[in-house]
C-alpha cells in the first residue's frame, strides 16, 4: 500500500474511499448520492435540525441543490414536509415509512460490515482520526460541527422541568429533550467542554 505518513497519502485513500463510496450507491437502485445523503442526515437529525437550511449545512450543499434533492425525496414519498406551527413559515422535513424502509436498504450497509471487521481499536483511531480531519476542514471554512445532543455544552441531562417531554433539557433552545432526541445530531451543537 505504500507509506501512509504523508498528507497526499491519506488524501489518495480518502479520495479512493471516496469514489468506492459513490460507486455503491449507484449500483444500488440508481438513487443519486444527494439522496441517500439527506435520507441519512433526516434518520440521525434531531427534530430541530430537520430543516433544508440544516441539510445544506451538514451536507455543505447549496440552497438550490438541497432544494431539488428534497423535492425529489417529497415526491418518491420518502419524505415529507411539515409547516411550524403557529406561523406556518418553516418547513421540517421527515422520513416518511416507507423512507425509513428504505434505508434499511441504505448501500453503505456493505461498508459498515467492512469496517466491522477491522480490529475496535483500528475502528476507533480511524473515527477519531476522520472526526478530527472533518472538524478542522469545518473549522477552516467557518462550518457547523453538529454532534449529538448529549454532548453539547447546552444540554442539561435530567434538567427538564417535567418529564411530560423527556427528561433532559436544551438550554439553547429552552425545550424539553427525550432519550431520542439527545441521541441524535443537531445543528446547534457545541462541543462541551
Amino acid at each position: 500500500m505504500g507509506r501512509l505518513d504523508t498528507p497526499n497519502a491519506v488524501i489518495d485513500l480518502l479520495e479512493r474511499a471516496s469514489r468506492l463510496l459513490q460507486s455503491a450507491f449507484f449500483a444500488e437502485g440508481g438513487m443519486p448520492p444527494a439522496q441517500w445523503q439527506t435520507l441519512r442526515y433526516l434518520a440521525r437529525a434531531n427534530r430541530f435540525s430537520r430543516t433544508p437550511t440544516a441539510i445544506g449545512l451538514y451536507l455543505g450543499a447549496t440552497k438550490g441543490t438541497v432544494s431539488q434533492t428534497i423535492l425529489a425525496l417529497v415526491r418518491k414519498g420518502l419524505v415529507r414536509k411539515d409547516r411550524s406551527q403557529p406561523d406556518g413559515r418553516s418547513v421540517f422535513l421527515r422520513l416518511t415509512p416507507r423512507g425509513e424502509a428504505l434505508l434499511d436498504s441504505d448501500p453503505l450497509r456493505d461498508v459498515a460490515s467492512a469496517l466491522g471487521t477491522l480490529p475496535m481499536q483500528r475502528r476507533l483511531e480511524l473515527g477519531e482520526g476522520l472526526a478530527g480531519l472533518i472538524e478542522a476542514m469545518l473549522s477552516k471554512k467557518g462550518g457547523r460541527p453538529f454532534g449529538q445532543c448529549a454532548s453539547c455544552r447546552f444540554f442539561q441531562k435530567n434538567g427538564a422541568r417535567s418529564d411530560a417531554d423527556g427528561p433532559h433539557r436544551c438550554g439553547l433552545l429552552g425545550v424539553a429533550l427525550n432519550n431520542d432526541d439527545s441521541a441524535k445530531i443537531c445543528v446547534e451543537h457545541e462541543r462541551a467542554a
